[in-house]
């Protein structure tokens, strides 16, 4: 009832994974049970964790059932695209032959495979699999449930997929072609960590441990799962806990498929049907104790500490020293894996300890290397390594990692703000491309000329650097800038962001280096062709315009809406404590009338004056129309 959501929360330490918690589920009224409740893996999913949306993305499931031949294992079949046909799905509009050239590399060119895909995450979806023996995955006898995604650095990322068969639910490992046969539970509590290490029909495991380097990382993945969540029974306690939070959901459901008592005994008890599914703690705890036993647990690996930097805010252009001590006399290698945004990957180089980088004396277990500061931020995490096994610091690296900010003048919120956007394009202005896509505009309330360098735009609150300025990006005084939202590189004269908007609602955030936001907006449902903007420029509130007004003020009224009603021009529209009737000619009294949408007068007046002066601070905010003489009825939006 638990192995799904509890697999999750301990996945997403670790990789970037959906979001899961659970459901009770009622048609019509009527309860039909608790399900687990997983984060759909689409284009808001890869928007949000690898900033785009348009390239390959694969669905590793077999559309056949699986078995010892069906497996979406990554092995090269032949340059026919068809031939893949019943083991993989294309989720974009293109990618077979992506997906060909993936399996020729995965299986025939092992030296390219980190040039193809995105070792660590699929070492740490390898180490995931392996400590909590998930087996209905990649790693067990059909090679499936999992996506790849290929992102901005033209390598695959895996996602994993459907974990309600973890911890040992579904004891299938397989071997080559064959055996099929369900592990015992010892099978289980002891599976070795090497499992398919030269197993031909499981290319992407092979192939990558075929590699030393990446066998010490995997290793050291696999010790950090078990250390920070097992040998000290943390996944125990989150067991519990979830236990507790769906036990009246669980008791209450007719439709479950074990008794309540097995789900109160879920944690020790097992469940045996043709083969046995062991309790989650009856499998883990001697796991671990089998884990702690192996040598890759009992070898000493390095110990990195005190990392320090010679500048903590530096300058752009400056020169960052960074210096590690490693204890252990057997370590042969320490590396700096570093980028410089969330959009690249992380390059390693080899750190020193020979006196000659700035890293103290030659051989005193003080490593070292210089970096240049020539962007606004710095990634890094350290890797060392001995003959036997590897460490990280931090222990999640590389989906977590240290993080240097320059030192830069810092925007201050009401500066710059968000001022008009458009989510849904569908006849509106065309970019460059001749594309009509979203857009955002920016307002700069300064009477100075603003660079951008140093500030981000977002649409998570969760993720507030996802499209970072770049530099001599200027915004003139009390003047605009406009980014599209498409997901498209930028060029020398227009800003496209890595994210698109939501038609269904959702943010947008401007913030600065030291990670303050200088302006936000939650939005909800979007319809085509219309903005969102504010009124006025740069200080009102957001207000909705069927006519998008990019890069011009948005509270102005058009020639049309001046004439329109009887020859009257009324402003301003929208309104907010009044509203001025001017009258091109006036040689006779006119009735103004204002209605709200209910059809209701609210305001009623006949007048002979030219200009007509009209509060209207006492009205709520909405649509109401003005009718002059009548028949000539304009719309009127009053914002407060």
């Amino acid at each position: 009832m638990i192995r799904e959501v509890l697999a999750y929360k301990i996945l997403e330490n670790y990789m970037d994974c959906p979001r899961a918690n659970f459901a009770q589920v009622y048609i019509n009224g009527n309860y039909i049970g608790l399900y687990s409740n997983d984060e759909s893996i689409n284009k808001t999913f890869l928007s949000t964790h690898f900033s785009s949306s348009n390239n390959t993305f694969i669905k590793c499931n077999p559309i056949v059932n699986p078995g010892p031949t069906t497996k979406s294992n990554l092995k090269y079949i032949s340059t026919d695209s068809s031939q893949y046909f019943n083991f993989y799905e294309i989720k974009s509009t293109n990618g077979w032959n992506d997906l060909v050239k993936l399996c020729d590399t995965v299986t025939n060119y092992p030296s390219a495979i980190g040039i193809t895909v995105d070792i660590d995450r699929a070492l740490w979806m390898l180490a995931f699999n392996n400590v909590l023996v998930n087996l209905d995955s990649y790693s067990g006898a059909f090679c499936q449930n999992y996506y790849l995604y290929k992102d901005a650095t033209q390598r695959y990322n895996p996602i994993v997929w459907d974990l309600n068969m973890a911890f040992g639910a579904l004891p299938f490992v397989g071997s080559g072609l064959s055996s099929l046969g369900s592990l015992t539970v010892t099978n289980m509590q002891q599976l070795p960590t090497t499992i398919h290490n030269t197993d031909n029909y499981w290319p992407l495991i092979k192939n990558i441990m075929s590699d030393a380097t990446y066998q010490r990382m995997y290793i050291a993945h696999v010790k950090t799962i078990t250390n920070e969540f097992f040998v000290n029974n943390l996944y125990q306690t989150l067991a519990t806990q979830l236990q507790a939070v769906v036990d009246t959901a669980v008791q209450s459901d007719v439709n479950k498929f074990y008794t309540y008592t097995q789900f109160q005994d879920g944690l020790t008890g097992d469940v045996t049907s043709s083969y046995t599914i062991p309790g989650i703690v009856n499998l883990m705890n001697p796991r671990v104790s089998y884990l702690q036993s192996t040598t890759n647990f009992t070898n000493t690996a390095p110990v990195i500490s005190t990392i320090q930097l010679n500048d903590s805010t530096p300058l752009i252009g400056s020169t960052v020293v960074i210096t590690a001590n490693v204890i252990n006399s057997n370590t042969n290698a320490v590396y700096l894996g570093y980028r410089f945004n969330d959009n690249e990957k992380f390059t390693r180089i080899l750190m020193y300890d020979d006196g000659l980088h700035d890293d103290g004396g030659a051989g005193d277990n003080v490593y070292g290397i210089s970096i240049s500061m020539n962007f606004l931020q710095f990634q890094y995490y350290i890797y060392a390594e001995n003959n036997n096994v590897g460490s990280f610091s931090p222990e999640r690296a590389e989906h977590e990692f240290y993080n240097l900010n320059a030192s830069i003048s810092v925007t201050t919120p009401g500066q710059v703000v968000i001022n008009e956007f458009v989510a849904v394009n569908q006849t509106g202005i065309q970019d460059e491309a001749g594309q009509r896509e979203d857009w955002i505009e920016l307002y700069n309330n300064t009477s100075i000329a603003m660079d951008l360098f140093g500030l981000f735009l977002s649409d998570s609150y969760t993720n507030l650097t996802k499209f970072a300025f770049p530099q001599n990006t200027i915004i003139q005084p009390n003047g605009y800038l406009l980014i599209w939202a498409d997901e498209d590189p930028s060029t020398t004269d227009y800003l496209h962001a890595n994210f698109k908007l939501s038609s269904t609602g959702e943010q947008i955030v401007i913030s600065n280096i030291a990670g303050e936001i200088l302006d936000s907006i939650s939005f909800g449902v979007q319809q085509a062709d219309q903005s969102m903007g504010r009124c006025s420029n740069g200080t009102g509130s957001f207000t909705i315009y069927s006519t998008p007004t990019p890069e011009e003020a948005n509270c102005v009224i058009s020639v049309e809406e001046y004439d329109i009603v009887a020859g009257a021009r009324i402003y301003p529209n929208p309104a907010t404590n009044y509203v001025i009737v001017d009258f091109k000619q006036n040689d006779k009294q006119n009735q103004i009338k204002i209605i709200d949408v209910t059809g209701n007068v609210i305001y009623e007046n006949v007048t002979g004056k030219n200009h007509e002066f009209i509060d209207v601070s006492n009205l709520s905010s909405g649509l109401y129309f003005i009718s002059i003489n009548h028949s000539n009825t304009q719309k009127l939006q009053i914002v407060k």
